[in-house]
Formats: C-alpha cells, structure tokens, sequence
C-alpha cells in the first residue's frame, strides 16, 4: 500500500512527465496493436480459405448405395476427416447450374446427366497439410468403385507455403515492433526517473535500501504502462472501426491477444522503470 500511495503521490507532482511516458507506451504499443491486428486478419483469411481444403472423390456410375453408405462410414472414421457428404448425380447437376449460371441453359438441354456422383470429403484442421490431404485422397482412392480423387495439390501446396511465410514474417516483424517499443518506453521512464533524482538521493541519504527506493517506481512503472496500454487499445479500436466503415470488413482481435497487450505494457513499463532506477542508483553510489 505505501508503494502504491507513492507510486500516485510521484504522478501528482510530475504529470506532465507522466503523461509523456504514458504517450510514449501507447504509441509504441499502438504500432504493435496495428501489426497485430493486420496479422490476425490474414491469418483469419488463411484459415478461411483452409476451411474449403477438401477431397472429392468421383464415383463409377455402378457403384451401389451399399457400398457408398459403407464406404461413407469408413471414410469417416479416418482420423483426417471431419465429414463425408455424398452428392448424387442429380445434386451435382443442380448445384453446377445454380453455379455455373452461364450454362444454365446448356444443363436444362441435357438428355443425359453427364456428371458424376461424388463424396465431398472435408478434413479436420489440423490435418489439411499438403501431405494429410495426399493421404486421404490416395486412401479414398483404392476403393474400387472410385473414378477419381482430386484436391488441387498445387492450390494446396500453395496455401500452405503461404501460411509458413505470414507465419515467420509475423514472428519477425512483432519481435521488431516488441524491441521498438521497448527502447522508446525506456527512454521516456528513463527521463521520468531523472527529473526526480533529488528525491531518490535524499531517500539514499536517509538510510532507505534499494528495494525501499525502488517499489514506488515499479508500481509507477506498472501503472503508467497501462494506462499506455489502454491508450493503444482505444487507438487500435479506433483504426479498426474506421477501416471497417471505409475499406473493408475486419476481425477484432481475440480477447485473449487484447489482455496479453495490455499486460505486455504494464509489465514493459514496470521493467523499464525498475531499469532506469538501477541505473540512477549505481549512479549516485558512485558519486
């Protein structure tokens, strides 16, 4: 509790000082915020565009519906496979008119169905890399009364390589962004802790130890740094409110990302005052 009444007692009398540091986090947070949300969204488009990864199995004409039902349950079981739907010949005639709206006369005209029956086989999430999809559909396959299993391997292989890069790229540029905005939140506490060096010397000069000195600064530090956090959310939020209403259609981030910035910048804003105040104590010991 004296920590803490300290802590609010050294923002009273600097606030303007405060208020610089609370900027300086909540811009550089911000900057993370903006990544954030940017690589949340492709990574929200990739998974979309994951979700339609399936195999479609073309069947014989005289493949029987004992064998489709059996096969369907088999295929299902498959650890891969989240669903199994079958589309009779009928079903894949309607929804390529209904798709396919350019011919929908040259369908009507038909004498004969053309098209195949199929099972449009869907995978499980964590199983729609290149290499699971390939198993599948060679599995699905060896039934003999399958014409054909297709999956477009290069659009799956493309989708995956992709996914690898925004992976790496994210990893890079949010530990670039992180270091950033550590240094600016460093320099901004580190002035804070200057202006009140008179202070930290008489508290030296009366007997108090380090860890005495130091509390205060870390609950300011703590204090300071969400409230940046806190102006960052609103920044961020208010950028995404002005993309949705002017560009495009956005995901907000997940609550969990949402709390886990806001910590980051009260745990960044402790650490860089309880480092400016380990500085300007070695400081004064050696003077």
């Amino acid at each position: 509790m004296r920590a803490l009444r300290e802590a609010m007692s050294g923002i009273r009398r600097a606030p303007v000082l405060t208020l610089l540091s609370v900027m300086a986090i909540g811009l550089s947070v911000f900057s993370i915020g903006l990544f954030a949300l940017t690589a949340h969204n492709i990574d929200v488009a990739l998974s979309d565009v994951e979700g339609r990864v399936e195999v479609v199995a073309y069947l014989r004409d005289d493949a029987s519906e004992e064998q489709i039902a059996i096969a369907r349950h088999e295929i299902e079981s498959f650890p891969e496979v989240e669903s199994a739907r079958y589309v009779s010949k009928v079903e894949a005639l309607y929804e390529a008119s209904r798709e396919l709206t350019e011919f929908s006369d040259v369908y009507s005209d038909l004498e004969v169905n053309p098209l195949p029956a199929s099972l449009e086989i869907r995978l499980e999430p964590d199983h729609r890399t290149p290499d699971d999809v390939e198993a599948v559909a060679d599995r699905v396959s060896a039934y003999q009364f399958v014409e054909e299993a297709r999956y477009g391997r290069e659009w799956v292989d493309r989708i995956y390589s992709l996914r690898r890069v925004a992976g790496g790229a994210a990893a890079i540029l949010g530990i670039s962004f992180a270091t950033g905005a550590a240094l600016l939140i460093g320099i901004a506490v580190r002035m804070s802790v200057l202006a009140r060096s008179r202070e930290i010397a008489i508290m030296q000069t009366v007997g108090a130890t380090d860890g005495y000195i130091r509390r205060p600064f870390l609950v300011e530090g703590l204090v300071t740094g969400l409230a940046g956090g806190l102006l960052a959310l609103g920044l961020t939020w208010g950028s995404y409110e002005a993309v949705q209403r002017t560009l495009v259609s956005l995901a907000w981030l997940p609550v969990p990302w949402t709390a886990a910035g806001l910590a980051f910048a009260g745990i960044l804003g402790m650490l860089a005052a309880g480092r400016a105040v380990r500085r300007e104590l070695r400081r004064l010991d050696v003077h």
